[in-house]
């Protein structure tokens, strides 16, 4: 069976290459705790087997500075901004991971207070 998303892995996959996220099996696990997912949604989004929510879409473009419409629909322009160095990425600690899974389980009006609060 093809994958029915088998574009938009390709271009996950890309961004990721670029930010220097872990290859192989590691991948998988790596986005799963970052973005608060299981792993098998994770895989899922990597072989084009599912899409993940626009939300979610948004968001790994801002984290991998990555054109929205680019990562969404495979048109437009790769990469933001011009001349800046690709981000690099890192594995979140225990503690930081599950920080983010209970902000993102948050509504976000909560979020929100959240947020201006520590800031």
């Amino acid at each position: 069976m093809a994958a029915l998303h088998q574009d938009f892995a390709s271009r996950l996959r890309h961004a990721l290459d670029r930010a220097h996220f872990p290859e192989g099996r590691a991948r998988t696990g790596a986005l799963a705790d970052r973005y608060a997912v299981s792993r098998e949604t994770a895989r899922k989004w990597l072989t084009g087997l599912a899409l993940p929510e626009l939300s979610r879409i948004i968001e790994l473009a801002i984290d991998f500075d990555v054109s929205f419409e680019w990562l969404a629909t495979g048109r437009g322009q790769f990469q933001l901004g011009a001349g800046e160095p690709p981000p690099t990425s890192r594995r979140l600690s225990d503690k930081e991971a599950s920080l983010l899974a209970a902000f993102r389980k948050l509504p976000v009006d909560k979020r929100k207070l959240l947020v201006d609060f520590l800031s």
